[in-house]
Protein backbone atom coordinates (compact mmCIF):
# COMPACT_ATOMS: atom_id res chain seq x y z
CA UNK A 1 0.00 0.00 0.00
CA UNK A 2 1.42 3.37 -1.02
CA UNK A 3 2.21 6.32 1.22
CA UNK A 4 -1.02 8.16 0.30
CA UNK A 5 -3.32 5.89 2.27
CA UNK A 6 -5.75 7.39 4.80
CA UNK A 7 -6.32 5.51 8.07
CA UNK A 8 -9.75 5.42 9.72
CA UNK A 9 -10.36 4.56 13.38
CA UNK A 10 -13.64 4.77 15.32
CA UNK A 11 -14.04 4.03 19.02
CA UNK A 12 -17.39 2.30 19.74
CA UNK A 13 -17.15 3.15 23.45
CA UNK A 14 -16.62 6.90 23.13
CA UNK A 15 -19.48 9.18 24.09
CA UNK A 16 -21.23 6.63 26.31
CA UNK A 17 -19.70 6.59 29.80
CA UNK A 18 -21.15 7.46 33.22
CA UNK A 19 -20.91 11.19 32.57
CA UNK A 20 -24.18 10.86 30.66
CA UNK A 21 -25.81 10.02 34.01
CA UNK A 22 -24.03 12.19 36.57
CA UNK A 23 -23.30 15.16 34.31
CA UNK A 24 -25.00 16.37 31.12
CA UNK A 25 -22.73 14.99 28.43
CA UNK A 26 -24.18 14.14 25.02
CA UNK A 27 -24.51 10.59 23.75
CA UNK A 28 -22.83 9.68 20.45
CA UNK A 29 -24.35 6.47 19.16
CA UNK A 30 -22.53 4.25 16.69
CA UNK A 31 -24.87 5.02 13.81
CA UNK A 32 -23.91 8.68 14.05
CA UNK A 33 -20.22 7.73 14.11
CA UNK A 34 -20.77 5.66 10.97
CA UNK A 35 -22.48 8.64 9.34
CA UNK A 36 -19.54 10.88 10.27
CA UNK A 37 -17.12 8.48 8.57
CA UNK A 38 -19.35 8.34 5.48
CA UNK A 39 -19.23 12.11 5.19
CA UNK A 40 -15.47 12.12 5.67
CA UNK A 41 -15.06 9.48 2.96
CA UNK A 42 -17.15 11.54 0.54
CA UNK A 43 -14.89 14.54 1.18
CA UNK A 44 -11.70 12.50 0.87
CA UNK A 45 -12.69 10.80 -2.39
CA UNK A 46 -13.86 14.10 -3.87
CA UNK A 47 -10.38 15.51 -3.15
CA UNK A 48 -8.65 12.61 -4.88
CA UNK A 49 -8.02 9.98 -2.21
CA UNK A 50 -8.32 6.40 -3.43
CA UNK A 51 -6.56 4.31 -0.79
CA UNK A 52 -7.89 3.62 2.71
CA UNK A 53 -7.22 1.38 5.69
CA UNK A 54 -9.73 1.07 8.51
CA UNK A 55 -9.60 -0.55 11.93
CA UNK A 56 -12.08 -3.43 12.11
CA UNK A 57 -13.74 -2.24 15.33
CA UNK A 58 -15.97 -4.48 17.41
CA UNK A 59 -19.21 -2.75 16.24
CA UNK A 60 -18.29 -2.52 12.54
CA UNK A 61 -18.63 1.27 12.59
CA UNK A 62 -15.93 1.96 10.00
CA UNK A 63 -16.75 -1.18 8.03
CA UNK A 64 -20.36 -0.10 7.68
CA UNK A 65 -19.31 3.28 6.32
CA UNK A 66 -17.13 1.71 3.63
CA UNK A 67 -20.08 -0.18 2.10
CA UNK A 68 -20.91 2.93 0.09
CA UNK A 69 -17.43 3.67 -1.22
CA UNK A 70 -16.70 3.37 -4.93
CA UNK A 71 -15.13 0.29 -6.49
CA UNK A 72 -12.19 2.35 -7.77
CA UNK A 73 -10.91 2.73 -4.20
CA UNK A 74 -8.50 0.35 -2.51
CA UNK A 75 -9.60 -0.58 1.01
CA UNK A 76 -7.63 -2.64 3.54
CA UNK A 77 -9.14 -3.97 6.76
CA UNK A 78 -6.78 -3.63 9.75
CA UNK A 79 -7.30 -6.31 12.43
CA UNK A 80 -8.59 -5.34 15.89
CA UNK A 81 -8.42 -7.27 19.18
CA UNK A 82 -12.12 -6.58 19.86
CA UNK A 83 -11.80 -6.55 23.65
CA UNK A 84 -14.10 -3.50 23.95
CA UNK A 85 -11.31 -1.70 25.80
CA UNK A 86 -8.56 0.81 25.05
CA UNK A 87 -6.37 -2.12 24.03
CA UNK A 88 -8.33 -2.29 20.77
CA UNK A 89 -7.16 1.19 19.82
CA UNK A 90 -3.60 0.72 21.12
CA UNK A 91 -3.01 -2.52 19.24
CA UNK A 92 -5.01 -1.24 16.29
CA UNK A 93 -2.63 1.71 15.99
CA UNK A 94 0.33 -0.66 15.90
CA UNK A 95 -1.34 -2.68 13.17
CA UNK A 96 -2.29 0.48 11.27
CA UNK A 97 1.32 1.64 11.33
CA UNK A 98 2.30 -1.30 9.15
CA UNK A 99 0.28 0.27 6.31
CA UNK A 100 1.90 3.71 6.83
CA UNK A 101 -1.13 5.96 6.16
CA UNK A 102 -0.25 9.57 5.49
CA UNK A 103 -2.77 10.55 8.19
CA UNK A 104 -5.41 8.94 10.40
CA UNK A 105 -8.97 10.05 11.03
CA UNK A 106 -9.71 9.31 14.71
CA UNK A 107 -13.29 9.36 16.03
CA UNK A 108 -13.45 9.68 19.80
CA UNK A 109 -12.49 11.97 22.66
CA UNK A 110 -9.16 12.78 24.29
CA UNK A 111 -8.84 9.21 25.59
CA UNK A 112 -9.24 7.64 22.15
CA UNK A 113 -6.48 9.79 20.66
CA UNK A 114 -4.29 9.03 23.67
CA UNK A 115 -4.77 5.28 23.16
CA UNK A 116 -3.90 5.56 19.47
CA UNK A 117 -0.74 7.53 20.27
CA UNK A 118 0.26 4.90 22.84
CA UNK A 119 0.30 2.46 19.95
CA UNK A 120 1.85 4.77 17.37
CA UNK A 121 3.52 7.82 18.87
CA UNK A 122 4.63 9.72 15.78
CA UNK A 123 1.45 9.18 13.77
CA UNK A 124 -0.29 12.03 11.96
CA UNK A 125 -3.85 12.45 13.28
CA UNK A 126 -7.01 14.26 12.42
CA UNK A 127 -9.09 13.67 15.57
CA UNK A 128 -12.81 14.43 15.37
CA UNK A 129 -14.91 14.73 18.49
CA UNK A 130 -17.33 11.94 19.40
CA UNK A 131 -16.31 11.63 23.05
CA UNK A 132 -16.76 13.44 26.37
CA UNK A 133 -13.56 15.38 27.06
CA UNK A 134 -12.97 16.88 23.64
CA UNK A 135 -10.00 19.20 24.06
CA UNK A 136 -7.64 17.34 21.73
CA UNK A 137 -10.03 16.69 18.79
CA UNK A 138 -10.37 19.46 16.23
CA UNK A 139 -13.63 21.26 15.44
CA UNK A 140 -14.44 20.54 11.80
CA UNK A 141 -17.39 19.17 9.85
CA UNK A 142 -16.58 15.62 8.77
CA UNK A 143 -17.02 16.36 5.05
CA UNK A 144 -14.40 19.10 5.16
CA UNK A 145 -12.13 17.11 7.46
CA UNK A 146 -12.25 14.28 4.94
CA UNK A 147 -11.55 16.71 2.12
CA UNK A 148 -8.43 17.95 3.93
CA UNK A 149 -7.27 14.35 4.35
CA UNK A 150 -7.89 13.78 0.65
CA UNK A 151 -5.89 16.87 -0.29
CA UNK A 152 -2.95 15.58 1.74
CA UNK A 153 -3.29 12.08 0.29
CA UNK A 154 -3.42 13.44 -3.26
CA UNK A 155 -0.31 15.59 -2.74
CA UNK A 156 -2.20 18.86 -2.90
CA UNK A 157 -0.06 20.05 0.02
CA UNK A 158 3.14 18.87 1.64
CA UNK A 159 2.89 17.30 5.07
CA UNK A 160 5.51 19.71 6.41
CA UNK A 161 3.23 22.64 5.54
CA UNK A 162 0.09 21.50 7.33
CA UNK A 163 1.06 19.09 10.12
CA UNK A 164 2.20 20.36 13.51
CA UNK A 165 3.69 18.35 16.34
CA UNK A 166 1.72 18.76 19.55
CA UNK A 167 2.71 18.68 23.20
CA UNK A 168 2.63 15.50 25.23
CA UNK A 169 3.06 14.51 28.88
CA UNK A 170 5.52 11.66 29.47
CA UNK A 171 5.13 9.70 32.70
CA UNK A 172 7.77 7.43 34.23
CA UNK A 173 6.52 4.98 36.87
CA UNK A 174 9.03 3.15 39.03
CA UNK A 175 9.33 -0.55 38.06
CA UNK A 176 6.38 -0.29 35.66
CA UNK A 177 5.76 0.61 32.04
CA UNK A 178 5.49 4.35 31.52
CA UNK A 179 2.47 6.20 30.19
CA UNK A 180 1.42 9.36 28.35
CA UNK A 181 -1.27 12.03 28.28
CA UNK A 182 -2.09 14.49 25.52
CA UNK A 183 -3.96 17.10 27.57
CA UNK A 184 -3.92 16.39 31.32
CA UNK A 185 -2.41 14.10 33.93
CA UNK A 186 -4.14 14.30 37.30
CA UNK A 187 -3.05 12.91 40.67
CA UNK A 188 -5.89 11.94 42.98
CA UNK A 189 -5.96 10.57 46.53
CA UNK A 190 -8.11 7.60 45.46
CA UNK A 191 -6.93 4.14 46.47
CA UNK A 192 -8.45 2.35 43.47
CA UNK A 193 -9.38 3.22 39.90
CA UNK A 194 -13.09 2.41 40.33
CA UNK A 195 -15.22 4.38 37.89
CA UNK A 196 -12.78 5.77 35.34
CA UNK A 197 -14.51 9.12 34.93
CA UNK A 198 -12.91 11.89 37.00
CA UNK A 199 -15.87 13.55 38.71
CA UNK A 200 -14.86 14.12 42.34
CA UNK A 201 -12.98 17.42 42.47
CA UNK A 202 -12.24 16.93 46.18
CA UNK A 203 -9.98 13.97 45.40
CA UNK A 204 -7.70 15.94 43.05
CA UNK A 205 -4.25 16.79 44.42
CA UNK A 206 -2.16 17.74 41.38
CA UNK A 207 -2.90 18.66 37.76
CA UNK A 208 -0.38 18.66 34.91
CA UNK A 209 -1.53 20.28 31.66
CA UNK A 210 -0.18 20.65 28.13
CA UNK A 211 -2.77 23.36 27.55
CA UNK A 212 -5.07 25.34 29.83
CA UNK A 213 -8.17 26.50 27.97
CA UNK A 214 -10.92 28.61 29.56
CA UNK A 215 -13.26 27.70 26.66
CA UNK A 216 -13.04 23.91 27.25
CA UNK A 217 -14.39 21.49 29.85
CA UNK A 218 -12.46 19.03 32.00
CA UNK A 219 -9.20 19.56 33.82
CA UNK A 220 -7.89 21.96 31.18
CA UNK A 221 -10.59 24.41 32.28
CA UNK A 222 -9.26 24.47 35.84
CA UNK A 223 -5.96 25.84 34.63
CA UNK A 224 -7.58 27.85 31.88
CA UNK A 225 -9.74 29.87 34.26
CA UNK A 226 -6.68 30.72 36.36
CA UNK A 227 -3.64 30.84 34.05
CA UNK A 228 -4.44 30.20 30.36
CA UNK A 229 -1.84 28.30 28.33
CA UNK A 230 -2.18 27.63 24.60
CA UNK A 231 -1.05 24.61 22.59
CA UNK A 232 1.42 26.85 20.74
CA UNK A 233 3.33 27.89 23.87
CA UNK A 234 6.38 25.78 24.69
CA UNK A 235 5.51 25.08 28.32
CA UNK A 236 3.22 23.08 30.57
CA UNK A 237 1.15 24.06 33.60
CA UNK A 238 1.42 22.45 37.04
CA UNK A 239 -1.25 23.02 39.70
CA UNK A 240 -1.18 21.83 43.30
CA UNK A 241 -4.59 21.66 44.99
CA UNK A 242 -5.29 21.90 48.70
CA UNK A 243 -8.31 22.70 50.84
CA UNK A 244 -6.42 25.68 52.23
CA UNK A 245 -5.40 27.00 48.81
CA UNK A 246 -5.52 30.75 48.24
CA UNK A 247 -6.99 30.47 44.72
CA UNK A 248 -10.57 29.30 44.51
CA UNK A 249 -12.21 28.56 41.19
CA UNK A 250 -15.49 26.99 40.06
CA UNK A 251 -14.76 25.09 36.86
CA UNK A 252 -16.67 22.86 34.42
CA UNK A 253 -15.01 19.52 35.15
CA UNK A 254 -17.41 17.71 32.81
CA UNK A 255 -20.10 18.82 30.33
CA UNK A 256 -22.84 20.55 32.34
CA UNK A 257 -21.08 19.90 35.66
CA UNK A 258 -19.27 22.58 37.69
CA UNK A 259 -17.34 22.03 40.90
CA UNK A 260 -15.29 24.17 43.27
CA UNK A 261 -11.54 23.65 43.52
CA UNK A 262 -9.03 25.21 45.88
CA UNK A 263 -5.59 25.76 44.34
CA UNK A 264 -2.46 26.17 46.43
CA UNK A 265 -0.02 27.00 43.62
CA UNK A 266 0.15 27.43 39.84
CA UNK A 267 3.45 27.08 38.00
CA UNK A 268 4.51 27.15 34.37
CA UNK A 269 6.79 24.21 33.66
CA UNK A 270 9.54 24.37 31.05
CA UNK A 271 9.90 21.61 28.49
CA UNK A 272 11.74 18.57 29.88
CA UNK A 273 11.59 19.92 33.44
CA UNK A 274 10.80 16.91 35.63
CA UNK A 275 8.23 16.92 38.44
CA UNK A 276 8.62 13.96 40.83
CA UNK A 277 6.31 12.60 43.52
CA UNK A 278 5.48 9.33 45.30
CA UNK A 279 2.38 7.23 45.87
CA UNK A 280 -0.05 6.18 47.08
CA UNK A 281 -2.34 7.78 44.53
CA UNK A 282 -4.23 7.16 41.31
CA UNK A 283 -3.27 8.79 38.01
CA UNK A 284 -6.05 9.98 35.74
CA UNK A 285 -4.90 10.56 32.17
CA UNK A 286 -6.87 12.65 29.68
CA UNK A 287 -9.99 12.52 31.82
CA UNK A 288 -10.01 8.91 33.04
CA UNK A 289 -8.42 7.10 35.98
CA UNK A 290 -5.80 4.74 34.56
CA UNK A 291 -2.96 3.85 36.94
CA UNK A 292 -2.77 2.91 40.62
CA UNK A 293 0.48 4.06 42.24
CA UNK A 294 1.59 2.18 45.34
CA UNK A 295 2.98 3.67 48.55
CA UNK A 296 6.48 5.16 48.03
CA UNK A 297 6.44 4.24 44.34
CA UNK A 298 8.13 7.05 42.40
CA UNK A 299 6.54 8.87 39.48
CA UNK A 300 8.24 11.41 37.20
CA UNK A 301 6.31 13.67 34.83
CA UNK A 302 7.54 16.02 32.13
CA UNK A 303 6.04 17.95 29.21
CA UNK A 304 7.57 18.26 25.75
CA UNK A 305 6.71 18.63 22.08
CA UNK A 306 7.40 15.05 21.10
CA UNK A 307 3.75 14.18 20.56
CA UNK A 308 1.96 13.12 17.39
CA UNK A 309 1.37 15.35 14.38
CA UNK A 310 -2.07 16.90 13.90
CA UNK A 311 -3.37 17.94 10.49
CA UNK A 312 -4.44 21.59 10.28
CA UNK A 313 -7.73 21.40 8.33
CA UNK A 314 -8.13 25.12 7.70
CA UNK A 315 -4.56 25.62 6.53
CA UNK A 316 -4.75 22.55 4.29
CA UNK A 317 -7.91 23.76 2.57
CA UNK A 318 -6.68 27.34 2.20
CA UNK A 319 -3.35 26.28 0.67
CA UNK A 320 -5.02 23.82 -1.69
CA UNK A 321 -7.58 26.41 -2.81
CA UNK A 322 -4.93 29.09 -3.37
CA UNK A 323 -3.04 26.66 -5.62
CA UNK A 324 -6.09 25.85 -7.73
CA UNK A 325 -6.34 22.28 -6.45
CA UNK A 326 -10.14 22.23 -6.56
CA UNK A 327 -10.55 23.83 -9.99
Amino acid sequence: MDARTIGIVANPASGKDVRRLVARASVFDNREKCAIIRRALVGAVNAGARSFAYLDDSHNIAGGAFKEIGKDCEVVVVPCLKTSSALDTIHGARNMREHQPVANLILGGDGTSRAFVKGWRDAVLLPLSTGTNNVFPVLAEATIAGSALGVLAADGVNKEEVVRSVKIIDIEIEEEEGDIALIDAVVTNDQFIGSRALLNAGAIKKIFLTRAEPISVGMTSVGGLVAPLSEEEDAGLYLILDNTGSINVTAPIAPGLYDKLSIKSVERVKFNETIEFKGPCVLALDGEREREIQRDQKVKIRVGREGPGVLDVEKTMELAASRGFFT
